[in-house]
Formats: C-alpha cells, structure tokens, sequence
C-alpha cells in the first residue's frame, strides 16, 4: 500500500476519535470560561499543567517502548504483559504514595482546603496511565473500532458529567427548588465544590475507560519477563528525560507565571486568561497531536522500507504545509475565533499567533525526532529536550516578570524553534533525511506575508474584510498547488 495513504488511513481511523474527542474537550472552554472567574480557571490551568508533568513520570516512556519491542521481539505477548505489569506496580505504589502525603502535597500547592483534588488526580493519572498499553495495543492490532467506542465513551462521558454538574444541576436547582428531584440532586451535588466539578467528571471518565479496557487486561497472561523489563527500560529512561524535559517546555510557563508576576497583579485571573488563550491555538495542537499520535507507530513500520527517507521528507513538507494553512484560518478569522472563549479572557488574544508558530515548531520537532528512535540514541533526544527545557526556565524567568504572560509565550516560541534546529542539524549527522526546506522557507514567508497585508483589513467593513481574507488565504492555496504540482510532475519525468 502507498505509504501516504496507509498514514492517512491510520489518522483518520486513530486520529479521528481524538480530533473529535479533545475538539469536544475544547468546546467545553466556552462554558469555563463563561461560568468560572478568570481566577477559578486559573486553578484549573495550574492542577493540569501538575498533571501533565506527572503523567509523563508515571508511563515513562512505556508506550514507545511497547512499540519499539513488539516490533522486533519474538514474543508479543509478552512485551505487552511486561509493560502492563511495570505499569500497573508503579501506577499503584504512586496512589497510595499521594493518599498518605496528601495533606503535605495539597499545602505545598496553596490548595489546603481542597486534599480531595490531590487524591482524585491520583487516581486519574493512574488510570490513564495504566490504560495506555491496552490503548496502544489496540492500535498495533489494528482493532480500529474498538479503539474509537472506547474513546468515544470516555469522551462522551467527560461533557457529559461536566454539562450534569455545571449546567443541568445548578439550573434545577434555581428554577425548580420545589421538585420532586431536588432532594436527590442536593444528595448528590454540592454548589461549594465550584471547578471541582470539572476533576471529579475526569476521574468518572478515567476510571470508565479503565473498566472499559481490563477485560483485555485480564486475559493477558501476565507473566512479566524481568529480563525484557530492564531490556524496555533501558531504551525508555531516556525518553523519560526526554518527556519531562517536553512536559517542561508545553507547561512550565503555566506553572511558573503566578510566581513570577508583580504582587499588584491579580496572577490567577491572569494565568487564567493565558490557559484560556493557550486553547484557541486548538486546531493547530489537534493536527500536531493527532499526526503524532498516527505517525509514531507508522514511522517505526515504514523505517523497513527503502525508500524510507523520501517519505519522511516528503511527510514533512505535507505537514509544514497543513500546519501553515491552519496558522492562516485562525489568524484570519481570529474575530469569529476569540468568540469561542468569554470577554474577559479576550484580552490574551495577541499570544495566540505566537503560539501557533511555537506548535509548529514543535510539530516539525515530532517529525524530526524519528532519527533517535529508529537509531536507538534516545540519550541523544534526551539531551535536546533537556536544552530545551533549560531555554524554556531561563526565558520564562527573563521576560515573565516584565511582560507577563506575553513572555511565556515568547518563550515557548523561542524553545521549540531551538529544539527543532537543534533536532534537524544532529539528525542530519545520524540519520540524514533531505528536507525540502527551500519549499518550507517560501512558504513559511508566503504565509507571514499574508498575515502582514490581512492586519491591514481591520478597517474594512465586516463583509469586505472576510472576502479579503479569503482571496488572501485562496492565494496561499493557489501558491502551494502549483508549486507542489510542478514538483510531482518533475518527479514523474526523472521516473
């Protein structure tokens, strides 16, 4: 099968439920923004940049060594029962790690009187946690629709129980006091708990999904192989470092902006305001994460090949190009956008092109990282995102106290376009790929210079400025078709 068109299928097919799934995620940032204070966002903000961090502690590279094993070891089953296994111990000694320090931990984070979020993210992190392997084994065992019912289930249920306790609960209970079902509504919902809500439908979808996948679980002969445990462990502690560096650069910012800003400055509601803004970039963050998700199983396959490398690039090009049209109808239609998040987070709306070129960068950062994994020197991965991770402090302390929140967004920018030279000039040396960067770069400027001349559409009237905008993001369209034509044609006259 085409190469091309095998990806597309297993982005679609895997790549759907979690387009639509975190698409529906991110619709849920309207109602946030429009219930919660910018200060009540900001918790949530902060406690999943937390997560975020821990998540990549708990699974520890796992999956991508699941991956990596399955393909070259004889025994398939047993990598997955060894993987399983060193998940389950090490998800379960975390559990009851936090539910003993719980008081400790909460106070460290500010949240003294709220132990109970600390102890429901623990029981999050170690259900999803654990549910990656049968997650990942259902995509290397091409169980497509298993895969999506599973998690289209965990989605549904997540908006579900958000719409049950933010919207539906508090509305019965102020219009209709007198019914019948209010007692039972009171039993079960509590207007104190406020954004608690929001963790507490996680934790029901979490734990759903985990129910959802231990049938497949238990039938696993669950016979660990310590020998092929430390084999696996060995090749994934360096993505360990490499991943906490990453979970640093996508989410310290969030983490370090309420320490860093001025005392006069209301630094939740401003955080709040950052988180809300970080989101808009979604349909950017949606390709980036759902193109890796496909790609990383996809590229180990395809590495047998011979005419690997020219896939690669030309995966590349294809990427930058679709990354740049998505930057283009944002940034475009950036007025009708700002309308998914409430006014009083509007304000932030001048990190959102900044970010989208940082999610970029970090994009091209994915595809160029296959040269440390098919290689095997993932120490060398490592270290990038470690230098990375070092850029992200230094930045964000630098310019967070000056600039605010328009500083951690510079400095995101300014790590990922690191990262991502860094990654393509010792890749060149390890594994050398021909990247057509002179398409890239003429792209990349095309697009800057649409983004340039539609800034001056602002006085237009709102009819003439969409159709403006348009013919804009039509030339873009017209300037890549003929360019990528020309070079298919090419192609087919060397052949």
């Amino acid at each position: 099968m085409n190469p091309f068109k095998k990806l597309a299928g297993q982005t679609a097919i895997y790549g759907l439920p979690t387009i639509v799934g975190r698409l529906l995620n991110y619709l849920l940032v309207p109602l946030y923004t429009r219930v919660f204070s910018p200060a009540e966002y900001g918790v949530v903000t902060e406690i999943y940049a937390y997560v975020a961090f821990l998540f990549v502690i708990l699974t520890y590279g796992m999956e991508t060594a699941f991956f990596r094993f399955t393909t070259s070891h004889p025994d398939k089953g047993k990598v997955f029962g060894t993987s399983l296994f060193s998940l389950l111990i090490s998800s379960s000694l975390f559990v009851l790690i936090v539910f003993i320090s719980a008081p400790t931990i909460s106070s460290a984070m500010g949240y003294a009187n709220n132990q109970e979020y600390i102890k429901w993210f623990a029981l999050i992190l170690a259900a999803d946690a654990i549910s990656c392997i049968p997650y990942a084994q259902l995509r290397l065992t091409n169980r497509a629709f298993r895969f999506a019912f599973v998690k289209i289930t965990n989605i549904a249920s997540n908006i579900g129980f958000n719409v049950l306790f933010i919207i539906l609960f508090p509305y019965l209970l102020k219009h209709h006091p007198e019914a019948s079902y209010s007692g039972l509504i009171r039993m079960i919902y509590d207007p104190e708990i406020g954004v608690g809500y929001i963790f507490i439908s996680n934790l029901i979808s979490s734990v759903l999904t985990f129910v959802m996948l231990l049938p497949g679980m238990i039938k696993t002969r669950m016979k660990p192989d310590l020998q092929l445990l430390r084999s696996m462990l060995q090749y994934s502690w360096p993505l360990l470092i490499f991943g906490l560096a990453g979970i640093v650069n996508e989410t310290f910012d969030r983490i370090i902006l309420p320490n860093l800003l001025p005392s006069n400055v209301d630094s939740m509601a401003q955080l709040g305001i950052y988180g809300a803004c970080y989101k808009v970039s979604i349909l950017m963050t949606l390709f980036v994460q759902t193109y890796r998700y496909a790609a990383e199983p996809f590229f180990f396959d395809t590495s047998k090949s011979v005419d690997a490398k020219k896939t690669y690039a030309r995966l590349m090009n294809y990427f930058i190009i679709i990354c740049l049209f998505i930057f283009l109808v944002i940034m475009l239609n950036i007025d009708i956008v700002l309308l998914f998040i409430g006014k009083d987070f509007r304000e932030g709306a001048k990190v959102i092109p900044i970010l989208l070129w940082a999610n970029l960068f970090l994009g091209v950062f994915y595809n160029l990282s296959i040269w440390f994994k098919l290689t095997d020197k993932t120490r060398k991965g490592a270290l990038i995102s470690v230098l990375g991770a070092a850029v992200t402090l230094a930045f964000n302390f630098m310019l967070i106290p000056s600039m605010g929140y328009m500083g951690a967004a510079w400095a995101t920018f300014i790590c990922y376009a690191f990262m991502m030279v860094l990654s393509y000039l010792l890749g060149q040396k390890y594994y050398p790929v021909n990247y057509n960067l002179k398409a890239a770069t003429l792209y990349s400027i095309l697009t800057l210079a649409i983004y340039f001349v539609s800034g001056f559409t602002d006085q237009l009237s709102t009819g003439l400025k969409v159709f403006v905008n348009f013919i804009l993001l039509m030339i873009f369209i017209a300037v890549v078709i003929t360019k990528e034509g020309k070079g298919l044609i090419a192609k087919k006259a060397k052949g």
